[in-house]
């Protein structure tokens, strides 16, 4: 009996030891204590994002997570009282994968999502945040489906309706009297979105398109017959509402057959200069609408400019300068709405809806005094740049 008694008491004692060896080691995580003892106290705030980081769509997905890093790093080391730690998951541009991205961000304990980063991603991944009541302000994507019916979903990006609306106002205005063409992926709700945009206000300011020209998806390699129609036409402006990738073959095929309209893309041409192996006289004179020109003398786009060159040795494109907005916007709303991490996700949200709802103001890389209303959708004018010598050039 008393051999029983003391077997007891040595085991209760080893226990108790290795349980606080286990502690000191920090449970062999490889997280240090302080670390986990800030995280513990609600000091760190979780902000996870998607995006393509391989495939076909990486430039975007890259340049915001290196524009998210840089605004981590900078609030970081500003404010040592509200620390972020950010982590994105590549979702290759596909809703499925994105939906499985979330998960995992999930899993590691997200409290405010950054993104997804394109469109057909953000529509799944916003279904879900809503249902768990988590807050989301994407950098990027554009669809109005992206925050149709999402009281949480915001969007740092100007909307494809805007984008086609205010192209379509900047042609009348500058290109009055000309023919007009549009080469659009049907099967893209961002292109379709912005083309639609665009006819209607074509429309209601009186100016024909002569000729509407459609391709099933980005990977299409021939154009030659949305070309010859629009060169048939007589269009000597082609609205381009795409991605660099098909846009940098139409230019391509366009020059082989000696068609040399004013080609007027949107914010998906962004990137196009940085695409390996393209020929970038192509380029030359093209027009694009962009929140965010890289090449402006602006001292905080400047200095954000010099940090990126410095990090990833590659001047930064729209994307960076939407994922460095996102990050720095989301903080400054939860310091204005005394948001700490020790809250309820649920907390969070409804904290940061009435922040973005109720005339709270961002000025940023890719905007000053950017307001959003409660459909999710920024307010921001957009800058319309020529192409010229490889850079851009405010117009």
């Amino acid at each position: 009996m008393k051999n029983k008694k003391f077997t007891k008491f040595f085991v209760v004692v080893l226990a108790f030891m290795m349980a606080f060896m286990m502690a000191g080691c920090g449970g062999g995580s490889g997280e240090s204590a302080d670390s986990g003892d800030a995280e513990a106290a609600g000091a760190v705030l979780k902000i996870g994002s998607s995006g393509p980081l391989t495939g076909g769509a990486s430039i975007y997905g890259v340049a915001v997570k290196q524009g998210a890093e840089i605004a981590v790093a900078e609030i970081n080391e500003a404010d040592p009282d509200f620390q972020i730690e950010f982590k994105m998951e590549d979702d290759e541009a596909d809703g499925e994968k994105a939906v499985n991205a979330y998960n995992k961000l999930k899993d590691w304990g997200v409290q405010v999502v950054m993104g997804t980063v394109t469109t057909g991603s953000c529509i799944a991944v916003s279904a879900q945040t809503y249902e768990d009541r988590i807050f989301e302000l994407t950098p990027s994507a554009s669809s109005a489906d992206v925050t149709a019916g999402k009281d949480n979903v915001f969007q740092v990006c100007f909307t494809d309706p805007n984008q086609g609306v205010k192209a379509a106002d900047y042609i009348t205005e500058n290109f009055a009297g000309q023919k007009i063409g549009v080469i659009y992926n049907n099967s893209d709700p961002y292109s379709t979105g912005i083309f639609n945009a665009f006819k209607a206000e074509a429309e209601s300011k009186g100016f024909d398109i002569v000729a509407a020209e459609t391709f099933p998806d980005d990977t299409n390699a021939d154009f030659s017959a949305q070309l010859t129609s629009c060169k048939s036409a007589g269009a000597e402006v082609v609205l381009l509402p795409i991605y660099y990738t098909p846009a940098s073959v139409i230019m391509k095929q366009a020059k082989d057959m000696n068609y040399a309209p004013v080609f007027f893309g949107v914010d998906g041409m962004d990137g196009i200069l940085d695409m390996e192996g393209f020929d970038t006289s192509l380029a030359e004179n093209v027009m694009l609408m962009t929140p965010f020109n890289p090449w402006s003398t602006d001292e905080n786009v400047s200095s954000f400019v010099q940090k990126y060159e410095d990090a990833y040795g590659e001047v930064p494109n729209q994307f960076a300068a939407d994922g460095y907005d996102a990050i720095y916007a989301i903080y400054e709303a939860c310091k204005a709405a005394g948001v700490s991490a020790d809250q309820a996700n649920e907390e969070i949200c409804d904290a940061l809806i009435g922040q973005f709802t109720g005339g709270f103001s961002y000025d940023g890389l890719t905007g000053s005094g950017m307001t959003w209303n409660d459909k999710g959708e920024v307010n921001k004018t957009p800058v319309v740049c020529v192409i010229q010598d490889g850079i851009y050039v405010d117009k």
